[in-house]
């Protein structure tokens, strides 16, 4: 694999579904209050797959020199455990990635205020508290809340914040949705590296609880966001929000597959199928309520 190759693959592309279906959602719902502003969208763009991306090479780097990633992982091997890339310049990219970031989250203050300074400092430095500093949430179990708020309600909220310039009760249950579908990409992952992570001290939940609470989590997961969905369709009058319930099938029939999953390919392409289907329901959402 060349170095482009090697970068490319380092960003983790499985994973960005995560900071765009947000972001639509949120759009879509400031869309819908006649408040939609593409400036201020396309920088809540920018900004999350910015941290997406940060984080991402941030956990590479974090989790290569704590020797976490080992031969034994059956997961796509990470650049600086593998020698791809080494620690220094890993650490080099995470940081200046996660600097742009930053800057450019400085951008939405003059469409949502100050306050925002005070959440883009919290999403930068959690990106690199997920996996570093002295307590790491992803080894203590708290990468799930992480998600749910980072990559939820916050996601969301602030998406829509900066264009409608309130909140309502509609836009924090869909952020509560979104981060909780997002969540599945964590628990497909922390149930594969169950038993590494408990080798070398990374607590997850998972880890904490076994597999078959993981299992139950991703199945409660699906049900309580198809909740959620048919919740919003009726407090918007919104019946084409139903739709939105179609990307939730492939992910209950995964939820079914996940206890039976063994080889590396199996859990990358259930790592992918649950990408997917973010993707697809932040898509579908989106356009619901767009079109309604």
């Amino acid at each position: 694999m060349d170095k482009t190759g090697i970068w490319l693959e380092a960003t983790r592309p499985k994973t960005l579904p995560a900071a765009v279906c947000p972001v639509m959602v949120g759009s879509a719902l400031a869309y819908d209050a006649g408040a939609f502003d593409w400036l201020p969208a396309l920088l809540c763009l920018g900004f999350a797959l910015l941290v997406q991306v940060g984080t991402n090479f941030a956990n590479d780097y974090l989790d290569g020199v704590r020797g976490s990633d080992t031969e034994k992982r059956l997961g796509p091997q990470r650049a600086v455990a593998a020698g791809l890339v080494s620690a220094a310049g890993m650490k080099s990219a995470a940081l200046t990635v996660l600097l742009v970031a930053f800057i450019m989250g400085l951008a939405l203050i003059p469409f949502g205020g100050w306050w925002l300074l005070a959440v883009g400092i919290a999403s930068v430095l959690c990106a690199w508290l997920y996996t570093g500093g002295p307590y790491p949430l992803a080894y203590n179990g708290l990468g799930d809340i992480f998600v749910v708020v980072f990559f939820g309600f916050i996601a969301v909220g602030c998406t829509y914040y900066v264009q409608a310039r309130s909140l309502s009760e509609a836009v924090l249950w869909a952020g509560l949705a979104c981060g909780l579908l997002i969540n599945n990409i964590l628990v497909v992952n922390n149930y594969r590296d169950a038993d590494e992570d408990r080798t070398s001290g990374k607590k997850t939940l998972a880890v904490r609880f076994g597999r078959n609470f993981a299992k139950w989590q991703y199945r409660f997961t699906v049900v309580f966001v198809a909740g959620i969905t048919v919740y919003l369709g009726f407090v918007l009058g919104n019946k084409l929000l139903f739709w939105a319930l179609l990307p939730l099938v492939p992910a209950a029939l995964q939820a079914r597959r996940l206890p039976q999953l063994r080889t590396p390919q199996e859990y990358l392409s259930a790592l992918k199928a649950s990408g997917l289907v973010v993707a697809a329901y932040g898509l579908v959402f989106s356009l619901s309520v767009i079109l309604s």
